[in-house]
């Protein structure tokens, strides 16, 4: 177990090492891939909003991250077009789409809302160990510390969530999910493929 990763944002699982050698040999499409992450990032923050304007809080809280989320995806597109890298089409994110199948479709409101708080929990969570790795990892020196700023910079995010969560919904139900989400997200690590072409 890497006592880093465990400790400090949760996971079970560390990346595998190969994934940064694969990333780096196919930076454009990492680029692409993780230029979009942020876009989704922004998005999806602005519809809990939209979903949830009772809940002042969250109201509060999301409204800054969805403008730092733009910003990160404007400095993904500066980096490929500085590179003469084209930003390329969306794809479908095996990853993520597999933690939306773990979120309870039935149930009461709260339940629902619960798996969405943790379910962006965990993929922010996810993506900041990976930019972690890329920060320590990669060979080209301007790119690790390119991604140590965006390592820096989203450290907080997963937590956020979680005290989202914690805030609107008894701490002992959200931690007790919380584990299971953790350990299917562990699972779902083991089982995928090492990719390079993407951030998940």
């Amino acid at each position: 177990m890497n006592t880093d990763v465990k400790n400090i944002l949760g996971l079970k699982l560390p990346t595998d090492p190969r994934w940064v050698n694969l990333a780096e040999i196919r930076l454009e499409e990492v680029l692409t891939d993780h230029a979009y992450c942020e876009q989704k990032a922004a998005t999806t923050c602005i519809s809990l909003i939209t979903k949830n304007p009772e809940k002042s809080l969250l109201v509060q809280e999301l409204s800054p991250i969805v403008t730092e989320e733009w910003g990160h995806f404007r400095m993904v597109l500066a980096e490929l077009s500085k590179r003469d890298l084209q930003l390329g089409r969306q794809r479908k994110d095996v990853y993520v789409n597999k933690l939306l199948g773990f979120q309870k479709k039935g149930g009461s409101p709260q339940d629902r809302f619960l798996d969405q708080m943790l379910t962006m929990a965990l993929i922010e969570a996810r993506s900041c160990e990976r930019f972690k790795r890329l920060s320590e990892g990669m060979e080209d020196e301007y790119m690790r510390k390119f991604y140590r700023k965006f390592m820096e910079s989203e450290a907080g995010h997963y937590t956020l969530f979680i005290n989202l969560a914690e805030h609107y919904i008894d701490k002992k139900i959200v931690r007790q999910r919380w584990a299971e989400w953790l350990k299917y997200e562990a699972a779902l690590m083991e089982s995928e493929e090492v990719r390079g072409d993407r951030i998940h």
